[in-house]
């Protein structure tokens, strides 16, 4: 054994005894859609008067995190999410609308000294409803004076003239909601005072006792988000000048118990420093999210399982070998997931089941090469052939990885929530991909085929034949760029069917990119949904968008609704079964589904552009246009076969379709790899360049088909898993990663080789 080989075997045993380590210490974070629970994206709307400093973000998280805290929610995530926006993860609540409540209050406390009533002043209810507005706006509203003191409606809605504040909630110490049984006072709210405000508090009662009783001007106005919640008369007992000692007060409004320690919790928790409103809210049903990760540990255990076996079949102890270093795969890929604290969201499960079969396309490409070496006698030996079969690969797999790293690495920078997972889980995996392969299978593989029984039997290494799918090529010799524009004009020919698809049925997006709400419902029995869509006209929602998926599976999407307006939603659905339970429940503001859809397309046009710049930097600018212009027309087909199909254009349609960007060039990279191989100047230069492209870029074809072929197959039957396996939440996601894969093999063999040899033809 060589000192290299010793050094690889090393590493791979470090590698993967430290991810065993990390992976049974430390635990993994998993995302709302996989434990349930409920998640609030929060947007600061500073006003004019408002501190809209850098550090104005960061105020607001600690005191949304101190309100978070007072609802007692076990392990919540808080975090700031750009410039302007907050996340709020609560695991375990399924009240979304009280949580957006308790955390969208500004909750901006003020005690003022009352001048007088409204009577006194400019601005009447009277005059109000005179101008235009009706009486409850008069009531329900601040009319302030711009040039007076502010005019709000005390508790019976008589209007109040109120003296600047004198106190505000940086005063209060603590707030605690209490029952009174003996005073009749019921539940309400004792406030008690810092030093400062003691003092504050003595002077502003002090003040009003100095009032004769009755007088409208010996009451004190607590304000609460420009709301009078209590205006109490100042006790006869308390002296004139000298105020209550004691730095204490309680806040009487005939509250019920929630609305006492919501009071309490809101004084306690600070008021936020800018306002804030809710442009996301996601609700996830714990039971959604235990059969998530159940379908999906399935889908991975029979995907690898089939993926194994069909590896053993192909290329025997080799295969064997490359079985184990995808375990291994699996491990490191978890344990760096744990490590970087990254969170494991649905389609993140997914991207990691995905990943294996890159790691799948790395071994591959590396048996196959080393077949060739085998069989063209340039190496005597399976060692040989294989150590050359690594060094010949490896360019190929690491364009192809870094193509899908770029992809993964857009969907880090432009997507957001559960799509942004999936490009962590994503480019983690395309990296443990490529350690597995390189490092654990070459130092497992060493390690094999110099056994002294493998050097007399170089038949059960898998690499000292030529295989099954090189054989009939070799015997046909098919010339597959004998006519590229026969391919170019089936290609056209998809894409034309695919664009009427897009202009006549349309696409149905998601409300990431339209905004509004969906609510997802598991029904007792199946639920018809043209039933559906009548008993909800019924109710009032006539463009109620109704789907069903799997056999009790009900999902409507409507606009904006309010809490009565959903509950009225529910209560429909309700009547058409005996059961209907809420799995999911989804909010999205118009002004961040304009975004998304903004963001989206930035997403695809910047992908495109990245990979048209690596490519043309690899290889060359005509290779890198012939395969930019291949995944155009994935991407255009892809669409079209959606819209056909009618299924929703959304946020994992977003993350399938950068995946198909990222999988589909790799087969592209492949080929022109094995092309700029193949036009390589040689000693028989003036010979190769008699040699016409078409047939060079036929031969590089024909050489790397049995890899696509391959390759094709490991990554459909983990695909195939996903899709049986993972549940109704991933089955679209596997679909449009299915029609990828076929379309993006298809492509990079009948589109992007014959518009890269047209293309040559024509520039010559």
């Amino acid at each position: 054994m060589t000192r290299a080989q010793r050094i690889r075997g090393l590493l791979a045993l470090a590698i993967v005894a430290l991810s065993l380590y990390v992976a049974m210490s430390v635990p993994v974070h998993l995302g709302l859609d996989l434990r349930g629970g409920t998640q609030i994206v929060l947007e600061t709307r500073p006003t004019a008067g408002d501190d809209a400093g850098p550090d104005t973000v960061d105020r607001t998280v600690e005191v949304l995190r101190g309100r978070v805290d007072a609802l007692g929610v076990a392990e919540p995530t808080i975090v700031r999410s750009g410039s302007d926006r907050i996340v709020v993860e609560l695991p375990g609540v399924q009240d979304p609308a009280e949580a957006a409540e308790v955390l969208g209050r500004t909750a901006r406390l003020s005690f003022h000294h009352v001048l007088g009533t409204a009577t006194d002043a400019t601005a009447t209810a009277a005059d109000a409803t005179a101008a235009g507005a009706t009486a409850a706006d008069a009531a329900a509203g601040p009319r302030p004076d711009p040039s007076g003191p502010p005019v709000l409606p005390d508790e019976s809605g008589q209007l109040l003239r109120l003296d600047a504040a004198m106190l505000t909630g940086k005063d209060v110490e603590e707030a605690a909601a209490r029952f009174d049984p003996q005073s009749g006072a019921g539940w309400h709210v004792t406030v008690e005072f810092k030093d400062a405000g003691r003092d504050r508090w003595a002077g502003l009662t002090g003040e009003a006792a100095c009032r004769p009783a009755g007088d409208p001007a010996r009451r004190v106005a607590i304000v609460l988000d420009d709301r009078i919640i209590s205006s109490p008369q100042v006790d006869p007992s308390v002296s004139c000048g000298t105020g209550i000692g004691g730095g204490s007060t309680q806040i009487n409004g005939a509250f019920d118990d929630g609305e006492a320690r919501e009071l309490a919790l809101l004084v306690n928790g600070g008021a936020l420093p800018v306002p804030v409103e809710t442009v996301e809210q996601r609700t996830v049903g714990p039971t959604l999210g235990a059969q998530a990760i159940t379908a999906s540990v399935w889908a991975a255990a029979v995907g690898s399982t089939l993926t194994a076996l069909f590896v053993i079949a192909v290329y025997r102890i080799l295969g064997v070998l490359a079985a184990v270093a995808l375990v291994c795969y699996g491990l490191i890929s978890y344990a760096a997931l744990a490590a970087l604290g990254a969170t494991l969201t649905l389609p993140g499960l997914a991207g990691f089941v995905l990943a294996i079969g890159m790691a799948v396309d790395a071994n591959v490409l590396v048996f196959e090469r080393a077949r060739e070496e085998y069989a063209a006698h340039h190496r005597p030996t399976p060692r040989s052939a294989l150590a050359a079969g690594f060094r010949n690969a490896l360019s190929a797999i690491a364009d192809s990885n870094i193509t899908t790293l770029i992809a993964a690495a857009l969907l880090f920078l432009l997507a957001s929530g559960p799509v942004r997972g999936f490009g962590v889980t994503l480019g983690i995996g395309v990296l443990a991909s490529m350690v597995s392969a390189l490092v654990i299978t070459r130092a497992l593989a060493d390690l094999a085929v110099a056994r002294p029984g493998l050097r007399r039997r170089p038949h059960l290494t898998g690499i000292a034949h030529t295989g099954a799918v090189r054989d009939r090529l070799a015997r046909r010799n098919p010339r597959l760029m004998r006519h590229p524009r026969r391919w170019l004009a089936a290609s056209a020919a998809a894409l034309v069917l695919a664009g009427a698809g897009i202009a006549l049925r349309g696409l149905d997006f998601g409300i990431e990119f339209t905004g509004g709400r969906q609510v997802e419902y598991a029904t007792a029995t199946p639920v018809d949904p043209d039933r559906a869509r009548a008993a909800l006209a019924d109710a009032g929602f006539p463009h109620a968008v109704v789907q069903t998926s799997g056999e009790n599976r009900l999902t409507v999407r409507t606009g904006q609704l309010t809490t009565a307006q959903a509950n009225a939603v529910g209560a429909a659905v309700g009547d058409l079964t005996s059961r209907a339970d809420r799995l999911r429940d989804e909010t999205i503001g118009p002004s961040l589904g304009k975004e998304l859809r903004r963001g989206a397309l930035i997403a695809l046009a910047v992908a495109l552009g990245a990979q048209l710049v690596y490519l043309a930097a690899r290889f060359r600018l005509l290779l890198g246009t012939a395969a930019v212009a291949a995944l155009a027309h994935d991407i255009v087909i892809l669409v079209g076969v959606f819209a056909w199909l009618g299924k929703p254009v959304d946020g994992v349609f977003l993350a399938a379709l950068l995946t198909v960007i990222g999988y589909s060039v790799n087969d592209s990279v492949v080929v022109f790899d094995r092309l700029r191989e193949l036009t390589k100047p040689t000693r028989h230069a003036d010979k190769a360049r008699e040699t016409r492209f078409r047939d060079i870029a036929g031969r590089a074809l024909q050489q790397t088909l049995p890899r696509t072929v391959n390759t094709g197959t490991g990554a459909a039957l983990i695909l195939t898993a996903l899709a049986g396996f993972g549940g109704d939440s991933l089955t679209d996601f596997a679909l449009a990663l299915l029609i990828g894969l076929a379309v993006g093999t298809y492509s990079s063999m009948f589109t992007a080789t014959p518009l890269a040899v047209v293309l040559q033809e024509r520039r010559r």
